[in-house]
């Protein structure tokens, strides 16, 4: 069980920046925008004839340029069938979804240029949930500082749904949230997973254990992330603690992880938190069996 963390932007104005080693680079300068173009027109239309003439080329042209990315890049992205037609392989259907994210982000990137030579990011709003990871939304502030030196970073705070209307209504630009979240007008993309640890006292007796079992938490997990801070994520938490056995009737609430620590300190029970969290000195936190093993 993870606790994952999303960026959402509006469609419009999503931008996502990819970072490469200079060797890498280096060693694929022959891939080309117009290979993705028309390898995607290829595997979509399934076939090459289709393909050339919505893209505004010849078939023969298709047929080198294809060849051309599989030697290069040793894969193989189709094979033709008895009838003519162009069946992707496994590697194919990734190259389309891949494919579509590298061509969308040319447009995100040189949309986002315009908007900076005209002058039109005065300010980025940037949000964040409360269980999202502190460093993950810094990194995010400062490379945006970065790449806009002049700009204005507005750092905001906020529940899940509270911030995705805010996008939504244009009042924030981006953030930081956590799953689940379905919004029909924003663009939700998972940047991270983080794992969820047990948290306890230091001086609890099952604090010596390296790891704990559904049993262990049934008695002892008495604190929870309010759920009317973001039911869907408490509805899903819940789901998955059944799962394994684990049915949870009472507990304790709380607004913001700090809170919940402080009701474990107080001897309320266990919670829930996500790995790399920094604790109080009073607490630890341990895996459990059933996610000792997810990466």
């Amino acid at each position: 069980m993870r606790d994952s963390s999303l960026v959402l932007s509006k469609l419009s104005n999503a931008v996502k920046l990819t970072s490469l080693l200079p060797t890498i680079a280096l060693m694929y300068d022959w891939a080309e925008f117009r290979h993705f173009r028309y390898l995607l027109g290829i595997l979509e239309k399934q076939g090459f004839r289709i393909a050339a003439e919505e893209l505004h080329t010849s078939q023969p042209n298709l047929t080198v340029q294809a060849r051309q990315f599989q030697d290069y890049a040793s894969v193989r992205l189709f094979r033709k069938m008895k009838s003519g037609s162009i069946r992707p392989t496994e590697t194919g259907l990734a190259f389309i979804s891949l494919a579509h994210l590298l061509l969308d982000t040319r447009e995100e990137v040189i949309n986002a240029l315009i908007a900076i030579e005209r002058g039109e990011i005065g300010a980025m709003r940037f949000g964040s949930s409360p269980l999202v990871d502190p460093n993950l939304f810094r990194r995010l502030c400062e490379t945006h500082k970065e790449i806009l030196p002049t700009c204005s970073i507005r750092p905001t705070h906020g529940d899940t749904a509270q911030l995705a209307e805010e996008i939504a209504s244009g009042a924030v630009d981006a953030a930081l949230v956590t799953l689940p979240l379905r919004h029909p007008d924003l663009h939700i993309e998972e940047l991270s997973r983080d794992r969820l640890v047990v948290c306890l006292r230091r001086d609890n007796p099952l604090a010596t254990k390296p790891a704990l079992e559904p049993a262990d938490l049934q008695e002892n997990l008495g604190v929870l992330y309010h759920p009317t801070r973001h039911p869907d994520a408490h509805a899903r938490l819940l789901e998955l603690l059944s799962d394994i056995g684990i049915e949870i009737e009472e507990y304790s609430h709380a607004s913001h992880p700090s809170e919940m620590q402080a009701l474990v300190k107080d001897g309320h029970g266990f919670t829930l938190i996500r790995k790399g969290t920094v604790l109080d000195e009073e607490l630890t936190t341990r895996p459990m069996y059933w996610t000792s093993s997810e990466t």
